[in-house]
């Protein structure tokens, strides 16, 4: 009974199941709130509450613009009626694209990104009266670059909790004069994002990619590992780059893993003392650096790695293990890690993660989060690919339809580790059944 699948009928079963399990859960049903706008500093609002978190389609052309799946894609989010589109992954680098066809915003393709935001605003005030903001996601993948396709990792230290009996080359440990060669990168892909006309950049720092790993390099020597101050030290100058690049119209944001759910020494936001039991000590300690000394408004959280603990990040009914826990524990755990950094800096506006996974119920919690005051704006990642639109339908109708849900099958995902492009096998069969049978089923 612990991997029990969804199941809930109403809101009033799922909260029956909640006080069985002993799980708190901030469910509210004043969704009126997720239709407010929020304010930031320089005047400007973000019209709702709605966020789409980035969610890669490995779809763009090899020169790293977007290619016509993308663009279908970031259609269907204009005509969305959410607030705020947070675009999926754009490499700095070429050798820190995940997959061959990752966006890489350049000079030489500035000109597309440039259409693609445009073309946003334009369906966006037409279908729902508003243009929402846009925020680009800055990345470096990593320990999971493949930039032609063939894994070509780029590692901040050995893990021997992810290579176990085969460590990585030596060599594919980045230097540290790499590393800072690097955050110039950052404030170069700022300054282009800015001309391509996105609202803000988020330097990523989540799911074990580059700058998620150096903040859990406690035994890597030198200026980017060890002390609290060195692990976070690229992380902070990335930011201070983009900051530098842009103008002050631009947001300077993150998407921040605050719990990696590994084990010290080899994860972020557990305890010194072993465990994979969360201690935000360090976490909170950042996330107050980056208020109060970077000046951030707008903050990203999410928890786990998508690649080797999917159950922490995006509970499942059907996934590549069985986890020891019940599904809702993963839900609650996400907001109770999001919850606690909301406490200990109540000035930062965060966008909170974990949603999909309650389906049509979704919404209640994301309206018991912002009302609570847990998160500002509710996030949705998956939920994004099998309903596009379901921000315009709870609005309109004050509910979701349950046969459009995202019903955490994990076959997106399936499409992105086979090297494939990612959708909704499910609610977008035309487009990505195929896809599926074709990469993932006959392997």
């Amino acid at each position: 009974m612990q991997h029990e699948k969804f199941h809930y009928k109403d809101l009033a079963q799922l909260r029956a199941e909640l006080e069985r399990l002993g799980i708190s859960l901030p469910l509210s049903e004043n969704l009126a709130c997720l239709q407010e706008p929020l304010a930031l500093r320089d005047g400007r609002s973000v019209p709702n509450r709605i966020a789409i978190q980035p969610m890669e389609g490995c779809d763009g052309n090899t020169d790293g613009s977007p290619a016509e799946l993308t663009l279908r894609r970031y259609r269907r989010f204009a005509g969305s009626g959410a607030g705020l589109i947070w675009a999926e992954a754009v490499a700095v680098t070429p050798e820190g694209r995940a997959n061959p066809r990752q966006l890489w915003l350049t000079e030489d393709n500035l000109d597309a990104f440039k259409a693609m935001t445009e073309q946003i605003r334009e369906i966006s005030l037409k279908e729902n009266g508003f243009a929402p903001l846009i925020i680009l996601q800055a990345t470096h993948s990593g320990r999971y670059s493949k930039p032609t396709g063939t894994p070509a990792p780029i590692i901040a230290y050995q893990n021997p909790l992810f290579e176990k009996d085969a460590p990585i080359d030596p060599a594919r440990i980045i230097t540290d004069d790499r590393l800072k060669e690097l955050e110039e990168a950052y404030g170069k892909t700022a300054r282009l994002a800015e001309a391509a006309g996105f609202d803000g950049v988020d330097i990523k720092a989540c799911h074990r990619y580059l700058v998620s790993e150096l903040l859990s390099a406690y035994n890597r020597p030198g200026a980017y590992g060890g002390s609290f101050e060195n692990r976070t030290r690229f992380y902070r100058n990335a930011l201070s780059s983009a900051k530098a690049h842009v103008s002050g119209r631009m947001l300077i944001t993150s998407r921040l893993n605050v719990y990696d759910g590994f084990p010290y020494p080899y994860g972020f936001g557990v305890s010194p003392a072993g465990g994979l039991q969360p201690d935000l000590a360090e976490p909170i300690r950042l996330v107050k650096a980056l208020r109060e000394e970077m000046g951030m408004e707008l903050l990203d959280i999410t928890i786990g790695n998508p690649y080797v603990n999917p159950h922490v990040n995006r509970p499942y009914d059907a996934g590549p293990y069985v986890p020891e826990e019940h599904p809702l524990e993963g839900v609650a755990r996400m907001f109770a890690c999001i919850g606690q950094i909301a406490r200990a800096v109540p000035e930062m506006k965060i966008i909170s993660s974990g949603h999909s996974y309650l389906r049509q119920f979704a919404p209640y919690l994301a309206a018991g989060a912002v009302e609570t005051g847990i998160s500002a704006m509710a996030g949705f990642g998956r939920e994004f690919f099998a309903y596009p639109d379901f921000p315009r339908d709870l609005f309109k109708t004050g509910a979701l339809a349950p046969e459009k849900c995202c019903i955490a099958c994990g076959k997106c995902s399936e499409l992105m580790r086979a090297g494939s492009m990612a959708g909704c096998v499910v609610r977008d069969a035309e487009t990505y059944l195929p896809l599926y049978q074709r990469d993932v089923l006959k392997r």
